[in-house]
This record gives structure tokens, C-alpha cells and sequence, in this order.
């Protein structure tokens, strides 16, 4: 970048050259020359106190890159805002990369993207791209059918947004490299955060990511210091040691007229304790002090050894902000009282209203009456000037100036000096100007910051209704982190107001906590929706939230609790000709049913849905009940309608451009063949379905791709690359956190290594995998894993003598199937434990027992026969 601003160092800094910091830089350059020599994702994070040197060391590597047209890189940084705007750090990141800068009106800004996003990807589904990076930096584009199919399923948004902007990404840096800086990630939100933790571990070609954080980044991402494997690494900055900090202060104070006096190098280590931002904080203190002093003629500084003889030196941090706060005259100390009170990012305009509250008001508005405005102008340049404030270029609004407190430690101690009547009322002023921002209504950063002002001028119930309208726009983008946040928080300050507030806050927030696996939170929140909706006499709403209480206990295992609750919403919506929640309700219904093994039954209810569905002309909900009905015939045994629906619902899915739905559907067909033992077709669609996920980037499903593929290839005997494939699996799920995966991955890998004869690992593998079944309440899966362990102890897993408790392996299995209902898994738990008795030394004398298998594998045929199961899918 030759001598171009890295946009990382504010104006203003001592020109300082760096010091001490030699091998963390070094680090730095041989990070960004691997990057470029092997075109391979390299990513470094600085973590360390505020002060400490991060945005400095990446400034220095920066500028020492060549330039663009020289072969260098392309470089975008990103900053991230305190206030944790939802996908905030890649809005920063974007607008820098398209150059949106905010004089362009929002058809100009939507052209510029389009342009960009054409020239690097060419014809490549441009739409759809600019569709979801236009999300991230607030731009709408039209919806194509495969956004809109999307759009209405959260989860696969977040996946297609992961994947269309690691391709931008990826397609960018295969015209030349690109470094992206991702500067104070201690503020970021936490959807930005899951974004760019997925694009350090899946991105691919020459980019160096460099990312920069305070302590507490590592304290909110545990797992930050291992994401990305060995392309990346974490760097520590610690304190310099006290003989680099008087190296670096005797560098800051070389302008001194006469050489430095010891007595400021040795106040400022011991004050500074290491800090390099602090050393220059002691020196800005000394001038405030009167100890230094400008030489206008030289351009050094003066040391006044009479106030160096009287004055008392700082012996902290703190005492260098308290004498910075105290070199303020009245009408500097009060706009800065007003700016914090906005925040660490502030506004001319706030600083207006805030500085007329108390002003008598003009008899004739005229311009005359506006030298409060030009002065404070004048206050704010002398600020910058001072190093107190830094101006910043791109503003939220773009009629106003933008600042920001250049040391967050002088914006705490002068919020700490402000009386707490005071802060109530620059609030509520603060609040007010906010709200008359009519065109910044639908920006979620803006709706946000408006609902903090209310609650912290004591206007709870105005607070609660814009944090729920926050939560709402975040919702709508997608980022379930932050419409947590801001429904938690919203629903809190409502406590039992407005009721018709609270049952919609609660549906949404339900769904959203849904989306985060938070299962307990999701049905207390449509209880509370519930109770409301009773109360009220809203059937409606009732209907919805049986619904959703019923889905949630189908989901975790609990069948007769889930049947409950689906047909009071069915009733629910019936009585109030909700033909959408009749045709939901039915389908809920109808799948309960098919994993009860009650498949005539689920097939009626399904088949109701299916036709709602056709009348309404919901074609993607139609695919939906295909599929499901499909499912239902390959259990039922009848595998030749199962392909017929299966098929149908593919055709649909693959019309409407549903990528998701297109891998479900793949899926399903390759547990079809692997049902009908035609295990060469059923690798085919496993492997295709696996490329669709990984096409858009939806990891969940890729490693259930992994495993499927792992599992067929076993029974191809093909034993090597299936448990490749399943350790693939493991490691994926285990990093996505996605316990129920993880577990049925090591299950495969179990069942594999069984078949394998290497029983250590099976044992190993079948435990930890019946533990996650358990953790995750999926009783359907622990059934089955208790089945898989039950062999596996009766292989001699744990030795001769553990043999015997296969059989009580075996019965927790069937009593666990019997519990939830699930006939099915009921009869394959009697087989396998008739086959284990039957072959087994121990078993074999033994009468009962063996009359007992007997019995069991009877009942078992029965229950295969009643559900016209051949005995080969048992």
C-alpha cells in the first residue's frame, strides 16, 4: 500500500515509530507470504488490551504491502461498532469493498454493488448474490425463486448467506489476493461473529485474514483460538517490558527542548504498566498538565521546570484522564458530557438538541439565533484537534457529521461525573431527536440505539415496544443472535403490558430461539404465548402455539405429549377457517403418526394436508407433503410409491430452485435404495445430495452427508474410505456443535468399526454416541444407539465378562421404543436381541431365555408383516 492510509490509526497519533513488537509484525508479513506463495487462507488474530498495539502492528503491515497494480493485495478493513449492529462488521466490511459510501442514494448504491458483483463473478447467478450481501449492507434487491424459496426457512438463509459470500470472496481473490481486516472484534455482534468463524474455516484461495480483539473475545467464542485448524493463529500482545516502555516514552517525548527529563519517562512506565496506547495518553497528560509546551518557532516542546517542580505528576491511568478532564474549560466539559451520553459514536445534531434544552427560546427562529451551532462547530474542531474527539467519514445518518471519542477511558470518566438526574434528561433529549429520524426507521443500528436512550430516560414501555421493533428487523435479516437480544430484552421492560405486543414478540422469539436450539426457552415462550391467547379468547394465535409446542416435543421424543398439542391447534384453527394452520397441522399430525409407525393414518392426514396445499397453491409446502408422504410409503414397505412421491416432490423442489429441499429429497431417495439393499444407486444420490450442501455451504447437512455416504460405502465394503468419511463427519459436527449429528455419526462410526472386528473403537465410539442421545432428549436416537451398543457389548466389546449386559442394553431399548411409541424400532430391538441370545455361548443352555427370543422374534414378524416391512429392511 506504499504511504496510503490504512484507515487503522486515527489522525492525531505522536508518530511513533513501533516498538517492540518486531516478532508479532514479523509474524504478521510471513502470514500474508505464505497467503500469496501457496494461494492458500492463512488468518491471524491479535488479541490484547485496549492500547496495546493490534491496530497499530496491522497498520505497519499494511502499508508496507505493495500496491494493487503493483501485484499487491486488495485490502478491506472493517470496524466493528459498540453498538453490536447484527451483521454489523460485514456491513463495514462490504460498504468498503463496493465503495458505498453514503452520498449515494440507495438506487445508485444498488447499481454500484451490481456492477462490482458482475465483474467478479460474471453471469453466475448475480441476482442472488446481490441479493443477500444487499441484506448485509441494507440495500432490498428482487427475489428470485431461489430467495424466495429461502426466505421462508431461516436456517437455509443462513447457510446460503455463508456460502454466496465465501464465493464472492473466493471469486474476488482469484483476480488478485485480498487481505480483510476485521478491527475491534470484541464489539462485534454474534451473527457476524458465526459468519466469519465459518469463512476462516471453509475459505479457500489466497486471502489473509487479520482480526483484531480485546480479551473478552476469547472469554464469548471459546472456541476462537481453534477455529480454522492450523491456518490460524492467535497472537497475544502482552505489556512491553519496562525497559522497551522507557525506550518507546524517551521516542514519544524526543521532540523535549534539551533532552527528556527522567522523572516524565519514569512516571510514565510505572503509570502506563506496559500499555503502548497509555505511554502516549501519559504524554497527551503532560501537555494538559502545562508541563510540556508547544514551540511554535521549532515545533518542540518546552519542559516548564516549574510546573515539572510543583505540579503532581500522574501516577496511574486514571490520574492522566483525570488531568486530561480537568484541562477542559465549562463549554468543552459540557459537550463531552453530552456526547457520552450518546455514546462512544455521536452526532452534531444530538449535540444541538442536547446544548438547546435549557436555552431560552428565540421570539423569531432566524439564522441569527444559530451562533450556538457555529460555536459548537468551533468546540468540536478544538477537540479533534486536542485528540479528544476523531470525525468519522461514513456516518449512519447521512445528514449528520459523525464523531467519536478517540480514549473510551475519558467517555467513562466524564459518563461517571455526570449526575444520574442529568444523564435522565440528555436521554430523553437524546431519545427525542432520535425518533424524528424518520427515514433511519426500518435500520436496525438506529431502532436499537433509540430503544437504549428510552429505557435509560426511564420510558420503559416506549423502550420495550422499539427493542421488539429492533427484534423484528433483526429477525427478518436473519440474525437470530441479535433478535434474541433484543426480544429478551424488549419482552423483560413490557413485563405484562399490551398484550398484543407480547403474544407476537413471543411467537417470533419462540421461533428464533427455536433456530438457536434453545428447545426449554422455545416452550416457555409459547406457553406464556398460550396463556395469553386463552385468556384473550385468540384461537387463532392458540392454534399457533399448540402447534409449535407440538412440533417441539415431536422433535425431542415426547409423542404422546406432541399428539396433544398438535390436535388442540388443529381443533384451534378449524374453528376459525385457518386453512394454512389446518393444512400445517395436519402434516405435524401426519409425521407424528409415521415415527409412531401408525402409517395408514399418517397417510390419510397427509394426503388432507397435501390437497389443502394444492388448493392454496403453496408449491413449496406441496413438496413438503410429498416428501413426508413419501417417507411414510418406504416405511410402510411400499417402496415403488415412495420413489413415485419422492420423485414428485424432487421435480418440484428442483423447479422452484429449493437447494435445501433438493438435498432433503436426494437424501430421502438414497435411504430408499439403501432400504431396498440397491446400495450403488443410493451412494449416487447420497453423494449428490452431499454437493448440493456443499454448493451452499450447509454444513449441517453436509456432515449428514458424510455420514450417510460413510455408511453405504460399509456395505459396499469399502470399509477404508466409509470410516474417512464418518471421522469427516465427526470432526464437522463436533465443530458446529450439533450434538444430535455428532451422535449419529458415532453411531456410523461404531456400527463400521464393528463390522470391522476393531471392537476398542467401536466401544469408544457407540458411548460417547449414546451420551449425546441422552443429552440431546432425542429419545427415537437413543433407542436406536442402545440397540447399536447392545451389540456391540455382545461382540465382547468390554470383554467376556460385560457379555451379559447386551441384554440389559437391549431392553432399555425396547423400553425406550415402547415409551415413545415407535412400534417399529420396538420390533428391530426383538430381533436383534433374538439373533444376540441365539448365537450367543452364554445363552444358548439357557430355556427361558431362549423361549423368550423365540416370543420376541414372533412378535417381531408380526409387527414387520402389519406394517408390510420385508424381513430384508429389518
Amino acid at each position: 500500500m506504499g504511504d496510503t492510509d490504512s484507515g487503522l490509526l486515527p489522525p492525531g497519533n505522536l508518530g511513533a515509530r513501533l516498538i517492540g513488537r518486531d516478532a508479532q509484525l514479523e509474524h504478521l508479513r510471513e502470514a500474508y507470504r505464505q497467503t500469496a506463495s501457496t494461494r492458500s487462507v492463512r488468518a491471524v488474530t491479535l488479541i490484547g488490551a485496549n492500547g496495546s498495539g493490534k491496530s497499530r502492528l496491522i497498520h505497519e503491515l499494511l502499508v508496507e504491502l505493495p500496491r494493487p497494480e503493483e501485484g499487491g493485495p486488495r485490502v478491506y478493513v472493517a470496524h466493528a461498532r459498540r453498538q453490536g449492529l447484527s451483521y454489523g462488521v460485514f456491513s463495514s466490511l462490504l460498504k468498503t469493498r463496493f465503495g458505498l459510501t453514503e452520498d449515494l442514494d440507495p438506487e445508485q448504491a444498488r447499481e454500484r454493488l451490481s456492477a462490482e458483483v458482475a465483474e467478479v463473478l460474471g453471469d453466475r447467478k448475480v441476482g442472488d448474490v446481490c441479493f443477500f450481501l444487499g441484506q448485509l449492507v441494507g440495500l432490498a434487491f428482487p427475489e428470485s425463486p431461489l430467495t424466495e424459496a429461502a426466505t421462508e426457512d431461516p436456517g437455509q438463509v443462513r447457510a446460503l448467506r455463508r456460502a454466496l459470500v465465501r464465493r464472492f470472496l473466493e471469486a474476488d481473490a482469484a483476480r488478485h489476493p485480498v487481505v480483510l481486516v476485521f478491527d475491534d472484534l470484541q464489539f462485534a455482534d454474534g451473527d457476524s461473529l458465526d459468519l466469519l468463524g465459518a469463512l476462516v474455516a471453509q475459505l479457500n484461495g489466497p486471502l489473509l485474514v487479520v482480526c483484531a480483539a480485546g480479551r473478552e473475545l476469547l472469554s464469548s467464542q471459546e472456541d476462537w483460538a481453534t477455529l480454522g485448524g492450523d491456518r490460524h493463529t492467535v497472537i497475544e500482545l502482552g505489556p512491553l517490558p519496562p525497559t522497551t516502555a522507557s525506550e518507546m516514552i524517551r521516542h514519544l517525548l524526543r521532540r523535549c527542548e534539551g533532552g527528556v527529563p527522567e522523572a516524565l519517562v519514569d512516571a510514565g512506565v510505572r503509570a502506563a504498566a506496559g500499555n503502548p496506547g497509555q505511554l502516549a495518553q501519559m504524554v497527551r497528560a503532560y501537555h494538559d498538565a502545562g508541563v510540556l509546551e508547544e514551540v511554535a518557532e521549532s515545533g518542540g516542546w518546552r519542559v516548564n521546570l516549574d510546573r515539572l517542580n510543583t505540579v503532581r505528576l500522574p501516577m496511574s491511568v486514571e490520574d492522566a484522564v483525570a488531568i486530561r478532564i480537568s484541562a477542559l474549560n465549562p463549554q468543552e466539559r459540557r459537550v463531552l458530557e453530552h456526547a457520552a451520553a450518546m455514546g462512544s459514536v455521536f452526532w452534531l445534531g444530538g449535540l444541538v438538541a442536547l446544548n438547546r434544552m435549557d436555552r431560552e427560546l428565540p421570539e423569531l427562529w432566524s439564522k441569527d439565533h444559530e451562533v450556538d451551532l457555529t460555536r459548537l462547530r468551533e468546540v468540536l474542531r478544538q477537540l479533534v484537534e486536542r485528540d479528544y474527539l476523531v470525525e468519522l467519514e461514513d456516518a449512519v445518518f447521512s445528514d449528520e457529521k459523525e464523531y467519536s471519542f478517540k480514549h473510551n477511558f475519558e467517555r467513562e470518566k466524564i459518563s461517571a461525573l455526570t449526575s444520574a438526574a442529568a444523564k435522565r434528561r440528555y436521554h430523553q433529549t437524546i431519545a427525542d431527536w432520535l425518533a424524528q429520524k424518520t427515514g433511519a426507521r426500518s435500520q436496525e443500528e438506529y431502532v436499537a440505539m433509540l430503544a437504549q436512550h428510552l429505557e435509560r430516560a426511564g420510558s420503559l414501555t416506549r423502550s420495550a415496544f422499539t427493542f421488539l421493533d429492533a427484534a423484528d428487523i433483526a429477525r427478518k435479516s436473519f440474525a437470530t443472535r441479535k433478535a434474541h437480544e433484543y426480544y429478551t430484552k424488549g419482552l423483560t421492560l413490557l413485563g405484562d403490558d399490551d398484550a398484543r405486543r407480547r403474544i407476537d414478540a413471543l411467537h417470533n422469539h419462540g421461533d428464533v430461539l427455536c433456530l438457536l436450539g434453545k428447545t426449554d426457552e422455545a416452550l416457555e415462550a409459547f406457553r406464556q404465548m398460550l396463556g395469553i391467547a386463552y385468556r384473550l379468547n385468540l384461537q387463532g394465535k392458540g392454534g399457533a402455539a399448540h402447534n409449535r409446542i407440538g412440533r417441539l416435543y415431536r422433535e425431542t421424543g415426547f409423542l404422546d405429549e406432541a399428539q396433544q398439542h398438535l390436535e388442540a391447534g388443529l381443533e384451534l384453527f378449524e374453528r376459525v377457517q385457518d386453512q394454512r394452520g389446518v393444512a400445517a397441522s395436519r402434516d405435524d399430525i401426519g409425521r407424528l403418526l409415521w415415527v409412531r409407525g401408525d402409517y395408514d393414518a399418517a397417510l390419510k392426514e397427509l394426503r388432507i394436508a397435501l390437497d389443502m396445499r394444492k388448493e392454496l397453491g403453496d408449491r413449496r409446502s406441496i413438496a413438503l407433503s410429498l416428501n413426508n408422504i413419501g417417507l411414510v410409503w418406504a416405511d410402510h414397505g411400499r417402496p415403488t410409491n415412495a420413489k413415485e412421491a419422492l420423485e414428485a416432490s424432487l421435480q418440484i423442489r428442483r423447479e422452484i430452485g429449493d437447494p435445501v429441499g433438493i438435498s432433503e429429497s436426494l437424501n430421502t431417495l438414497g435411504e430408499l435404495s439403501i432400504d431396498q439393499n440397491q446400495f450403488e444407486q443410493a451412494l449416487a444420490y447420497f453423494r449428490e445430495s452431499h454437493q448440493v450442501a456443499v454448493e451452499i455451504g450447509e454444513r449441517t447437512r453436509i456432515a449428514a452427508g458424510l455420514t450417510n455416504i460413510g455408511e453405504t460405502l460399509q456395505r459396499l465394503g469399502q470399509g477404508d474410505e466409509a470410516i474417512q468419511m464418518l471421522e469427516q463427519a465427526v470432526a464437522l459436527s463436533s465443530e458446529l456443535g450439533d450434538k444430535l449429528q455428532l451422535a449419529e455419526a458415532k453411531r456410523g462410526l461404531a456400527k463400521s468399526y464393528l463390522l470391522r472386528g476393531d471392537l476398542k473403537r467401536a466401544r469408544s465410539h457407540i458411548k460417547e454416541a449414546v451420551d449425546l442421545f441422552g443429552q440431546v432428549r432425542s429419545k427415537a436416537h437413543l433407542a436406536i444407539a442402545l440397540r447399536t451398543l447392545g451389540e456391540i457389548t455382545g461382540a465382547g466389546a468390554w470383554g467376556g465378562k460385560h457379555e451379559t449386559r447386551a441384554v440389559e442394553y437391549f431392553m432399555r431399548s425396547i423400553a425406550v421404543g415402547k415409551e415413545i411409541g415407535n412400534e417399529i424400532e420396538v420390533a428391530r430391538s426383538y430381533l436383534a436381541f433374538s439373533k444376540y441370545v441365539t448365537a450367543s455361548a452364554i445363552y444358548q443352555t439357557n430355556p427361558d431365555i431362549q423361549r423368550e427370543a423365540a416370543k420376541l422374534r414372533s412378535m417381531a414378524a408380526e409387527i414387520f408383516e402389519r406394517h408390510r416391512i420385508p424381513a430384508a429392511m429389518s
